[in-house]
């Protein structure tokens, strides 16, 4: 099937309930179109991009899809058991829920240098996705949450959800409904397929996950107080009025000296960032009230194992990354 490269010129852009609810019922009608009785495979993160994938696919092709989602024990809290409640619960999806978080953790023992994080994370990603693909039978199409920037900046490839990797005998057809679509138009599409708005106004997540965000070596207990320190931040942060475009927290590998019951220990520091940016080209640090500050500051020193101190991350993009790592 062919599949434009070039979002058309007078293609008007989504933005509301209707234009939206017009564009599904389109997909709806191509979907069935290409796929026909076939079966459809697609690796589900749980993202705003897959998730109104496989809203759409479940919409048009039912249990011809097949949803895989790899919880790597790198995501955030509530996030993959989000993913089973709606697709499996709610929309009775086929959803195979893969629990690899030993899996992972183990080949990440150890291992310090960011990148060498992100090859390994990637490279197994598609190691798992490929046992459980050859574990289906008749699966001709893969489909993927491609969106339109991921053409535009990356020639079409989306290093941290495409499963390019598969070897050459599981190549399949791709199925890739909001190709030409911004992030903006998925959001307006999720909404109007019924998904809920935690997974529809999801925040911007780095393919490696928390694994970026516990820099250096991982380690569990590191790992998990990011976690939970993250979630701490994150419902605070949602109270306010103005949202940042990204908020989060990272745990760097090193501790300071803290007190608590008259004894000095060692602890991580919890490091809270938040910025907005356009096109994540550049980025400002966002402004957070210091009441919210100290809410969050409180919170996570008594909610979170480990922490002893709450820092704040000022630095814009350049000269700063948005991620630690």
């Amino acid at each position: 099937m062919y599949l434009p490269n070039k979002r058309p010129d007078n293609m008007e852009r989504i933005t509301t309930p209707a234009l939206a609810e017009a564009f599904i019922e389109e997909q709806v009608k191509l979907i069935q179109e290409q796929v026909g009785d076939k079966k459809v495979l697609l690796a589900l993160s749980g993202g705003v991009d897959s998730s109104v994938v496989a809203a759409l696919l479940i919409k048009a092709i039912g249990k011809q899809l097949t949803c895989v989602h790899v919880n790597h024990g790198l995501l955030r809290k509530g996030e993959p058991e989000q993913v089973v409640q709606v697709f499996r619960d709610e929309m009775n999806a086929n959803l195979v829920y893969v629990d690899a978080i030993d899996r992972f953790l183990g080949l990440l023992e150890g291992v310090a240098e960011p990148e060498a994080k992100r090859k390994i994370i990637g490279a197994e990603f598609i190691r798992v996705f490929e046992e459980e693909a050859r574990k289906l039978e008749g699966i001709e199409f893969l489909a993927q949450g491609t969106i339109y920037p991921d053409i535009t900046e990356s020639d079409g490839v989306k290093a941290h959800h495409n499963v390019g990797g598969l070897p050459e005998d599981m190549q399949f057809e791709l199925v890739e409904p909001v190709r030409l679509l911004y992030k903006d138009e998925v959001r307006v599409v999720g909404k109007a397929l019924g998904l809920p708005d935690g997974m529809v106004f999801r925040q911007p997540f780095p393919g490696p996950g928390l694994g970026v965000r516990c820099t250096g070596a991982i380690t569990r207990d590191r790992l998990e107080a990011v976690r939970e320190a993250d979630a701490i931040v994150r419902e605070e942060i949602e109270k306010m009025d103005n949202l940042p475009w990204q908020y989060y927290v990272a745990i760097p590998d090193l501790k300071s000296t803290g007190v608590k019951d008259d004894k000095r220990y060692m602890g991580w520091a919890a490091i809270i960032r938040a910025v907005n940016t356009v096109d994540a080209v550049t980025a400002e640090s966002v402004e957070i009230p210091w009441e919210r500050l100290c809410v969050m500051r409180d919170r996570i020193i008594a909610e979170v194992p480990g922490i002893n101190r709450v820092l704040w991350d000022i630095s814009d993009k350049p000269v700063a990354t948005i991620e630690w790592e």
